[in-house]
């Protein structure tokens, strides 16, 4: 899935670029990128274009990660986490972006739905701080309530508990939250 982002970063490269670019997950697991995203369909912000092409589009985002990793190392040290697992999840969910907001009303870099931002104490999903710290305890808990499953945990985050406690603690047949799994636990394992 990274190697895909790369790929599409490489297309582009010497193409002008205002727009941001999307990702859509079809229903049969196919992933398709575009900068204009249709309307009907669950497409998820994964770059904010800032900048004039795809090359300066990768350094906004490492330069984001640089800049993030201060308060994702705290947030790890302090819950016990592993960093790296929170860069995957942060890199999956946002792309480092902290006003990310998903068409499900997700936001920020951990995109925090407002009743878990608020289970959490999260009073603002857009503040960097606060939202690696609700995201951490989340998805600490998450590993909590699944024994430590690692693949459990990260489909919660992404589908719900209640999805993975439906399909009797198994990832949910969602394409989009499986290829979440597989691309969560691949940057994790980079």
């Amino acid at each position: 899935m990274n190697r895909c982002v790369l790929a599409l970063f490489v297309l582009f490269i010497s193409t002008p670029a205002t727009a941001d670019v999307y990702k859509y997950t079809a229903p049969d697991g196919s992933v398709y990128y575009t900068d204009e995203p249709k309307k009907g369909f669950d497409y998820k912000r994964i770059i904010r274009t800032r900048p004039r092409n795809y090359a300066k589009a990768i350094k906004y985002l490492k330069r984001n990660k640089i800049k993030y990793t201060p308060l994702i190392a705290k947030a790890a040290s302090k819950y016990q986490i592993d960093e790296k697992l929170l860069h995957a999840v942060i890199q999956t969910e946002s792309a480092y972006d902290a006003n990310a907001v998903s068409s499900a009303g997700a936001v920020g870099l951990m995109q925090l739905m407002p009743e878990t931002a608020k289970r959490y104490g999260v009073s603002n999903r857009k503040d960097a701080r606060q939202n690696i710290e609700g995201g951490t305890r989340y998805l600490k808990d998450l590993l909590k309530m699944f024994n430590s499953n690692l693949k459990l945990a990260v489909a919660s985050y992404n589908a719900g508990e209640g999805a993975v406690k439906k399909y009797h603690n198994a990832i949910p047949p969602y394409p989009e939250t499986q290829n979440y799994v597989r691309q969560v636990l691949a940057l994790y394992r980079k």
